[in-house]
């Protein structure tokens, strides 16, 4: 990464914190739902320290987005040369990730959460092409939603922002027959740890609490059972970054199958990508920014108030 952009980058972040600490942005946000998942088997942090911990990964890594972004979509496409260093960092793929990412380039679904540096992870994998299409609700005003559309998710003249409406457009970006495509299947990249409040949401469990999910995935992969799903995210550590990418073991779960017999639905969401996430939240709880998130409120809404 560029010195200069990484002190801005720096400089940034301790600003941003110190303001973000100081009004108590989405604190309270963040007490309730500790306080709540506390209540279940998932366990107990303690909100003032977990909260600082959060705020200052945070701002840190929306100051990498802001000044050192294009490191992530530079990088090299080919697995094989990594581990490589840029800018005095590391870039590594973790063990088994290249066979992974082959795999992602044909295509499939990507579900991915509010941990680490996310929007990050996009960057690299159209930077290792693959061809993702990532889901997102498009921003006001219109001028910046263009700006976010071509300048900053875009790799190398390819923007992988998708504002896809209906189920029939979902199904074509993964069928590859989407405008846009050019007759290649994409990886679809839905972010699915938010509460889900359209009519059709699944109820589900999230960090021993019963929750509300996006019904998206399941859907896919009813109509198109053989699709692969993915979960990626970035790991890092002092000078170093790795990109860890695992395909899910779904299809083990679908009706009639020793583990998903009865259950009427695949459960993609409520089971291999919730036990992923939790995971991820256990082993670091400060980078899961969906504490900031009113992630119950579709069925506790009123530990809110």
């Amino acid at each position: 990464m560029n010195s200069f952009r990484k002190i801005l980058a720096q400089i940034f972040a301790g600003i941003a914190y110190a303001v973000l600490g100081l009004a108590g942005w989405k604190k309270k946000t963040v007490e309730a739902n500790l306080k709540h998942v506390s209540q279940g088997a998932w366990g107990r942090e303690e909100p003032r320290g977990l909260y600082k911990k959060m705020l200052k990964n945070l701002t840190r890594h929306v100051g990498e987005l802001l000044f050192c972004f294009d490191t992530y979509k530079n990088l090299p496409g080919d697995c094989a040369a990594y581990p490589c260093g840029v800018g005095g960092c590391r870039f590594e793929l973790a063990e088994g990730t290249g066979t992974v990412i082959e795999k992602m380039r044909k295509g499939g679904i990507f579900l991915t959460a509010h941990y680490g540096n996310y929007e990050a992870s996009g960057a690299w994998l159209c930077a290792l092409g693959v061809p993702l299409k990532a889901s997102f609700i498009p921003l006001k005003p219109e001028w910046l939603n263009r700006h976010i559309y071509n300048k900053i998710r875009c790799v190398r003249g390819r923007p992988y922002s998708v504002d896809a409406k209906t189920p029939r457009d979902f199904l074509r970006i993964l069928d590859g027959t989407a405008p846009d495509c050019a007759g290649q299947k994409q990886l679809f990249c839905l972010l699915a740890d938010q509460d889900s409040r359209i009519p059709s949401a699944l109820d589900g469990t999230f960090l021993g609490q019963p929750a509300k999910i996006n019904p998206l995935p399941d859907f896919l992969l009813k109509h198109r059972p053989d699709t692969p799903v993915f979960f990626c995210w970035i790991e890092e550590r002092p000078g170093k970054k790795i990109l860890h990418a695992v395909e899910a073991d779904w299809r083990s779960r679908l009706p009639g199958s020793e583990s998903g017999a009865g259950s009427g639905r695949n459960d993609i969401v409520d089971g291999p990508y919730r036990i992923w996430l939790e995971a991820r939240i256990k082993e670091n709880p400060a980078l899961w920014y969906g504490w900031t998130h009113r992630r119950f409120r579709s069925k506790n809404p009123e530990i809110y108030r």
